[in-house]
C-alpha cells in the first residue's frame, strides 16, 4: 500500500537555532526503542508465568538454547587442542601449571591450572572466568579465588579471555600494551561490531574458549569429569552465565556481579560490551534470567552487590523468576542468591559465598567459606608465553578480527545477492523493511526567506513516536512542478545549509532540496556523553539490535518517508526525485533506492566502499560503523552488490 499524506497546519515552535525545526528530540530514538522493549519483555514475562510443568520447563530450555545459539552464530568445529605446559610453580599446598592450548587452530588460550597438593585425585574442578582487567586471569583479586579454591581441594583452570592478560589482540609491540586501553572492553567491542556483519557475536569466541577449556579438563586424570563447575565475576560473571546455558556437562555454577534484568539494565547503565549484546535477544523473548533457567535443576548461585551498576532490583527479579522455575522441578534449594551491601567487584564476602556454594555441591560438605590471608603471584610470574603476549610469541596467531575476516570471506564467496541478484528482497529482509509503507504525517513549522528561494521547516512523522525534521529549499522561480533531491548527511540537515553552500547551489539549479535528519542524526542525534563509558550512539544502536531493529533500517525507512512526502507535494515532479547521500548517508541512499524504484537518481559522496572493507579493518572509529552495522549482511550481499543493482541510476563522487 502506498503511503498517504496527512497535512497538519501548526504554528511554528520555538527552535534552538534558526535552522532547527523543533525541539525535544534528544533521546527520541531511545524512547521509541524502549516502547518496543517494554512490549517484548511484558510478553516474555507472561510466557514464563505460564510455565507449570517439567515438560514446559524442558521446552523453554530447548527454546533458550536454540535462540541463543542462533544469536551468536553457532560454534566452530572442534579441532586439536594442542595443549602445552610451559612451566610449573610449586607453592607448597598447591602448584600452578602454565598452560597454552588452541581453542581453534592457531587461536591460543593462555591459562593457569591451580592443582591441589593435598587431598586425593581426581579432584572437583572449577573453570575460572576472568572479568574485565588488563591482567586477565592473573589479576590479584581473581587470583585470590583461584588460590583459595585450590587450598580447599579444587583444581582450578583460570584462563585469559580475548583481549585481556596475555591475549591482547590489538597489541602495540613497542610498548607491550593494548592500542585500545580499557581492561578489554574496547578490544571486545572493536571486534564485536565486525562480528555482527557476519551474523555472529564476539561472545561465541569467549564461550567456545570455555567449552574447549572444559574439553581440556576431561583429558586430565586428576579431574573428576562429573564434578566441574564455573565461576567468575563481572565480565567473568557474564562468561560463567553463558557457559551455564551452553555447556551441559557443567555440574554447578556461581556467577558474580552480572545477572540482573533487562527491565532495569535498559535505562541505566544500558547495554555494555559487544559480547553482552545478542542481536534479537529481546525480540526472541529472552531475558538475563534465562541463563539461570537454562541451567535448572543443576545448582547455580547468583552473587550480587547492593550498589552494583548492574541493578540489584533486576538481580532480585531475575532470581525470583528463575526460582519459580526451579521449584517446578522440585529443585528450589539448588538456586542461590547472595547479596552484600557494597559496590561492583568480587569482594571478600562474595568470594566466600562462592567457596561455600562450590563446597556444598561439588564436595558434599558445608564450608564456612573463610578466606585466609596468603600471598599471590605477580602477573609476570604467571606468564604462560615467552614474551608475555600470544601475539608476540606465536607467529600466525589468530585474533577474533582475523577469524571473523576469514569467515566473512567464506560467506562473501557464496552470498546469495552476488552481482545484485534479488537485491530488493535481500535488503528488505536484512533491514526488516518492505516496499509497502504506512500512513505518514507532515507539519509545516515555518519558513526562512533567502534571495531566490525559501527554506521551509518541515516535520515528518514516519511512524508514531518518531519525528524527522527537514529543511525544504524551494526555488522562487521555475516550472510549477520541479525536480527534487533528498539530501542526507550524518552531520545533520543544517551542516551544508549555509548561504552559498551546497544545498543552496542545488536549489539554484532548479531543484527542491529536502535535507533531512533521519532518526539518530542532527536534531535527534546523540549527546557527546553516554553512560557507563559507552557513547550514546553505541547504546542506542545496541538497544536497536536487542529489539530486532537496526539503525540503518530505521533510518532508511525515514528516507523513504521523505520520498513519499516529496511525491505528495504539488510543486514536485514525482518522476524526478533523486537522493544525495554524503558519507554514511550514501549507504542509506542506495538502500532506499533499491527499495523504491521511483527514485530516479542516487548520488553518493565519500561513502564507505563495502562491509567487507569494514570487516578487514584492524582498527577503526566506532562512530564509523556503529549505526550502519546490519546483522548478517555479508551472508546475503555487500554494498557493491547494491550499487550494481542500481545500474545507471547511481552516480558516485
Amino acid at each position: 500500500m502506498r503511503a498517504a499524506c496527512v497535512l497538519i497546519a501548526c504554528a511554528a515552535l520555538h527552535a534552538q537555532s534558526p535552522l532547527d525545526v523543533t525541539n525535544g528530540l534528544a533521546g527520541m530514538v531511545d524512547r521509541y526503542l524502549t516502547g518496543l522493549a517494554t512490549q517484548q519483555l511484558q510478553a516474555r514475562a507472561a510466557r514464563i508465568a505460564g510455565i507449570h510443568t517439567a515438560a514446559e520447563v524442558e521446552a523453554r530450555q530447548a527454546y533458550i538454547h536454540e535462540k541463543m545459539l542462533e544469536e551468536i552464530g553457532g560454534f566452530p568445529g572442534r579441532s586439536e587442542l594442542e595443549p602445552r605446559i610451559t612451566g610449573v610453580l610449586d607453592r607448597g599446598d598447591y602448584k600452578i601449571e602454565k598452560l597454552v592450548f588452541q581453542s581453534q587452530p592457531h587461536y591460543y588460550v593462555t591459562a593457569n591450572v591451580f592443582v591441589p597438593a593435598n587431598g586425593k585425585a581426581p579432584y572437583p574442578a572449577v573453570l575460572g572466568t576472568a572479568g574485565h582487567s588488563a591482567d586477565g586471569k592473573a589479576m590479584e583479586l581473581y587470583q585470590r579465588v583461584w588460590v583459595a579454591l585450590a587450598k580447599r581441594g579444587f583444581l582450578v583452570l583460570a584462563y585469559d579471555p580475548p583481549g585481556q592478560g596475555e591475549r591482547l589482540e590489538y597489541l602495540d609491540l613497542a610498548t607491550g600494551a593494548s592500542r585500545l586501553p580499557g581492561g578489554g572492553t574496547r578490544e571486545h567491542t572493536m571486534a564485536g561490531l565486525q562480528c555482527i556483519l557476519t551474523g555472529t557475536n564476539v561472545a561465541r569466541y569467549f564461550i567456545w574458549d570455555g567449552i574447549r577449556a572444559f574439553d581440556y579438563l576431561l583429558t586430565r586424570p586428576d579431574v573428576d569429569p562429573k564434578r566441574i563447575a564455573v565461576t567468575g565475576n563481572s565480565g567473568g560473571g557474564t562468561q560463567s552465565s553463558y557457559l551455564a546455558a551452553f555447556e551441559p556437562r557443567l555440574a554447578a555454577a556461581a556467577p558474580s556481579c552480572y545477572l540482573t534484568s533487562w527491565e532495569k539494565l535498559w535505562g541505566g547503565p544500558g547495554p555494555q560490551d559487544a559480547e553482552q549484546v545478542f542481536v534479537n535477544f529481546l525480540k526472541d523473548g529472552l531475558n538475563l534470567s534465562d541463563f539461570l533457567i537454562a541451567f535448572a535443576p543443576k545448582p547455580i548461585q547468583m552473587a550480587t552487590a547492593t550498589r552494583d551498576f548492574f541493578p540489584i532490583e533486576g538481580a532480585k527479579a531475575a532470581y525470583a523468576e528463575a526460582q519459580g522455575i526451579f521449584q517446578v522441578l522440585d529443585a528450589g534449594n539448588r538456586i542461590g542468591f547472595f547479596e552484600f551491601d557494597d559496590t561492583h567487584g568480587w569482594s571478600k564476602p562474595r568470594r566466600e559465598a562462592t567457596y561455600r556454594w562450590l563446597a556444598r555441591w561439588l564436595q558434599g560438605r558445608e564450608d564456612d567459606g573463610t578466606e585466609p590471608d596468603f600471598q599471590v603471584d605477580s602477573p609476570e610470574a604467571l606468564r604462560c608465553t615467552e614474551t608475555g603476549q600470544v601475539a608476540a610469541t606465536f607467529a600466525g596467531a589468530e585474533t577474533v578480527q582475523s577469524l571473523n575476516q576469514a569467515l566473512a570471506g567464506q560467506l562473501y564467496a557464496t552470498r546469495s545477492g552476488v552481482g545484485g541478484k534479488n537485491i530488493q528482497a535481500l535488503v528488505s529482509q536484512r533491514l526488516q523493511l518492505t516496499t509497502s509503507r504506512g500512513t505518514f504525517r507532515s507539519s509545516n513549522r515555518g519558513a526562512i526567506q533567502r534571495e531566490g528561494y525559501r527554506i521551509e521547516k518541515i516535520e515528518l512523522e514516519p511512524e508514531p513516536g518518531i519525528t524527522v525534521p527537514a529543511l525544504a529549499f524551494v526555488p522562487s522561480a521555475g516550472p510549477v512542478r520541479k525536480p527534487a533531491v533528498i539530501y542526507v548527511n550524518p552531520a545533520g540537515k543544517a551542516a551544508d545549509a549555509e548561504e552559498k553552500g551546497p544545498l543552496e547551489a542545488m536549489a539554484r539549479e532548479g531543484n527542491i532540496v529536502l535535507a533531512i535528519d533521519v532518526r539518530g542524526w542532527g536534531e535527534s542525534g546523540p549527546s557527546a556523553v553516554g553512560t557507563g563509558g559507552y557513547s550514546q550512539a553505541y547504546g542506542t544502536a545496541m538497544r536497536a539490535l536487542l529489539v530486532g531493529k537496526t539503525m540503518a533500517g530505521m533510518q532508511a525507512a525515514d528516507l523513504l518517508a521523505a520520498f513519499d512526502y516529496l511525491a505528495s507535494r504539488s510543486d514536485v515532479s514525482p518522476a524526478r526525485i533523486g537522493v544525495f547521500g554524503k558519507g554514511k548517508g550514501g549507504i542509506l541512499a542506495i538502500f532506499a533506492a533499491v527499495l523504491e524504484p521511483r527514485i530516479k537518481r542516487v548520488t553518493t559522496v565519500n561513502t564507505p566502499e563495502s562491509y567487507m572493507a569494514m570487516v578487514r579493518m584492524k582498527i577503526y572509529s566506532e562512530d564509523d560503523l556503529v549505526d550502519v552495522v546490519v546483522p548478517g549482511v555479508l551472508r546475503d550481499f555487500d554494498l557493491p552488490d547494491v550499487r550494481k543493482a542500481l545500474g545507471r541510476r547511481l552516480v558516485l563522487r
